[in-house]
């Protein structure tokens, strides 16, 4: 039952109607996608004034109970010419900001601090043929931005899309996605025959297994994608997950002889280090 307890009252008596509060940074949600029970990503405007590089982050998230801001790096998975932004995200139920963020709907507001910032931009890296995108998990999330900038392909001869997941439905987000590129108005005539995909599970069977350190290091993503060894001369890479699977991966492109390089000194390799781990 409803008990209607509305008042008659005249207008001129009424009290004016109080004024919507708006966060200070605040954006406003314009779409939500839940891909799995731990994976989802949205979409918020952009603030007018906001002008990033394509792989760079910037910090998002809601009012804590204290009432300070809660926030977090998030790495802006739209490209820079995208009119919103998107982002991809976990969901950890214990999590401090993720544990409310993944209840966001359309018309929610978020806070967005526009200072975009990072190392993976193409600016961190010396001129190559080849460049490697390397990520696990949601840290496909910056590479879901420089795969849909066209200048990501007027510097490289090929683009190759390396992530792995535990099942093939954490996936799912980045197939979706590389599959769209071709016939995207924009970029699809850069893209086409360039872009090399190559997901892995590792908990799952899926036409491609394993870790993306041991398919380089024993040659079988190279022989699956009909690549050369890997070397300084042309390959350049990028690499985005956990601080464990950074830390892997360091290692073994800097046994094939790439050094890592950042903004202020490019060189054939870049790690990011604020991605968004487990207990946020």
């Amino acid at each position: 039952m409803t008990l209607d307890l509305t008042l008659n009252v005249t207008t001129e008596n009424a009290p004016a109607a109080p004024a919507k509060v708006t966060m200070p940074d605040a954006q406003t949600v314009t779409s939500v996608r839940h891909w799995t029970d731990s994976l989802f990503s949205f979409r918020v405007s952009r603030p007018q004034t906001l002008r990033f590089r394509s792989g760079e982050f910037v910090m998002i998230g809601l009012p804590g109970d204290n009432g300070k801001p809660l926030l977090r790096a998030y790495s802006i998975a739209s490209p820079n010419w995208d009119e919103e932004l998107e982002f991809y995200s976990i969901k950890v139920p214990d999590g401090p900001l993720t544990s409310r963020l993944q209840h966001i709907k359309p018309g929610d507001q978020i806070i967005l601090r526009p200072k975009p910032v990072g190392t993976l931009v193409l600016d961190a890296l010396l001129p190559g043929k080849r460049l490697w995108f390397l990520a696990t998990g949601t840290g496909l999330a910056p590479f879901a931005s420089l795969m849909r900038d066209p200048e990501t392909y007027e510097r490289y001869e090929q683009v190759v899309m390396m992530h792995t997941c535990r099942t093939a439905a954490e996936l799912e987000y980045g197939r979706k996605l590389v599959e769209s590129l071709e016939s995207d108005p924009l970029i699809g005539e850069f893209v086409a025959g360039r872009l090399l995909y190559y997901p892995t599970t590792t908990r799952e069977d899926s036409p491609f297994m394993g870790r993306i350190t041991d398919n380089l290091t024993s040659g079988k993503a190279l022989a699956d994608l009909d690549l050369p060894p890997i070397d300084p001369a042309n390959d350049r890479a990028m690499v985005c997950g956990s601080l464990a699977f950074n830390q892997d991966v360091k290692e073994v492109l800097e046994g094939f002889g790439l050094r890592e390089g950042a903004n202020s000194e490019p060189r054939e390799y870049v790690v990011e280090k604020a991605f968004v781990g487990d207990g946020v």
